[in-house]
């Protein structure tokens, strides 16, 4: 087995750690649900549950990769008591990372598609019908997806087969700077466009009323779906990173710092989107079509909408490569540690697996499209999507949360020890109650909830 590399930096762990957590759905969905549930009001709630949800799971997860020095694959088997059967949380992290992958290949070479589009002016002149028909001309090409699909594939093994100072670290921190800085063009931009201030108030300007209209529960488990999916915890793509850096610093400081830069990259990007769908009267709709349908439209009718266009899907392309990076290092690191393989080969026979396993997304939109798993109008991406983030997220966050508090698995005081080693932020001795059960309940109350707002509509 090769020798194990570290970070070089603090800085060079909090990046790659915030870039793992800073996705696509910070993009499209936190502005989109903070939206429709009060603006403000919304984000006060969902900060919340960011803390005593999604926090203590970051820093067990962190915790069990540090003080086994694995990933997810063999972090159980060498933190388990002998003869308990902990390590078979490992399948779910191994699934997990693979699955994701299997979509969010797709997706991020969406993204690389429309900043070539747009750098090469295929929106200028386009009505917005024909400005939507753009996209739904890619899902219905496979062959044009395919390529875009396989050269996120090739980029992201490419950056992690340089190793992990050099590759995966480096080009993070330059890819999370760039981010940043783009996001501030953006944002400042979008808040001078005239007409922008209407969006502003609608976005900052608590509207508690909204929470009336839609009743508290809704609001409430809306906020706590979006704190909890947010950081993709439970399958371990967050402890590699943990298994990288040394006991200077507590993990619960460094958790609060990445769960900041998270929020901090969401909260610019509604920043960059209300005031531009107010400041051209254009409703900002969920999902795709907010990202791929009405911003092109309004960066077609925006002075120098080309140049912001472009950077806008470069902010989003970073976005996607950060996490595929980051989840491509956790399943090369599978490999190294389950079957001894030097990382060159590790990237060969991965970078094969994941475009063969891509192929079914990215088929689903045209030659597939009649299949529907989960109900008319639904694509193979769905059913990919509904088991990572309905299923082996909560499952596998579950799995962290019984594994660190209880006597049967590595215990608390074990758990206590690792987590609060180094200078920082001590986790809370006296959330000792809470995250052995009341959090694990509240888990499984989103998972069980999931289900029932996918299939009790149908």
């Amino acid at each position: 087995m090769e020798k194990r590399e570290n970070f070089s930096s603090r800085l060079g762990f909090i990046l790659i750690s915030a870039g793992c957590a800073v996705g696509l759905g910070n993009v499209w969905r936190f502005p989109y649900i903070t939206g429709k549930y009060g603006g403000a009001a919304f984000v006060l709630v969902y900060l919340l549950f960011l803390v005593i949800l999604g926090l203590p799971i970051m820093v067990m997860e962190f915790s069990v990769g540090r003080a086994s020095q694995r990933s997810a694959a063999r972090s159980f088997h060498v933190l388990e008591p002998a003869g308990s059967k902990w390590h078979f949380l490992s399948l779910i992290a191994i699934a997990g990372n693979y699955l994701l992958m299997m979509f969010y290949t797709t997706v991020g070479g969406w993204m690389l598609a429309y900043v070539w589009k747009i750098m090469r002016g295929d929106f200028k002149g386009l009505t917005p019908d024909e400005v939507g028909g753009v996209f739904n001309d890619l899902l219905s090409k496979p062959g044009p997806m395919l390529f875009w699909m396989v050269v996120t594939v090739f980029l992201g093994f490419l950056v992690c087969s340089l190793g992990l100072q050099k590759g995966v670290e480096r080009i993070t921190k330059v890819m999370m700077g760039s981010l940043f800085l783009i996001l501030l063009i953006l944002c400042i931009r979008s808040i001078t466009l005239p007409g922008a201030a209407e969006g502003l108030l609608f976005y900052l300007v608590p509207d508690f009323g909204k929470f009336a209209e839609y009743g508290w529960f809704e609001v409430v488990f809306a906020a706590m779906g979006q704190a909890f999916f947010t950081l993709s915890l439970g399958i371990g793509a967050m402890a590699i990173f943990g298994s990288y850096i040394a006991k200077e610093h507590t993990l619960t400081g460094e958790s609060i710092r990445i769960c900041a830069l998270d929020t901090l990259v969401a909260f610019m990007a509604g920043l960059v989107i209300f005031p531009a769908c107010f400041a051209f009267q254009v409703n900002p709709g969920e999902g795709p079509g907010l990202v791929f349908v009405t911003l092109p439209n309004i960066f077609n009718q925006m002075a120098g909408g080309r140049l912001f266009g472009t950077l806008f899907f470069l902010f989003m392309s970073f976005a996607a490569l950060s996490t595929i990076i980051a989840v491509f290092e956790n399943i090369i690191s599978f490999s190294i540690d389950l079957f001894g393989w030097q990382r060159k080969k590790a990237v060969g026979v991965n970078l094969a697996a994941l475009i063969l396993l891509s192929l079914p997304c990215v088929l689903g939109f045209n030659l597939w499209g009649a299949f529907a798993p989960l109900g008319a109008g639904s694509t193979i991406q769905d059913l990919e999507d509904f088991i990572v983030s309905n299923n082996l997220l909560p499952l596998g966050s579950l799995g962290y949360l019984l594994f660190c508090t209880s006597r049967y698995g590595w215990g608390w005081d074990r758990f206590i020890a690792e987590a609060d080693a180094g200078s920082g932020v001590k986790f809370p001795k006296w959330a000792r109650f809470y995250v052995s059960f009341l959090l694990p309940a509240i888990v499984l109350f989103i998972f069980v909830m999931g289900y029932i707002q996918k299939f009790a509509s149908k």
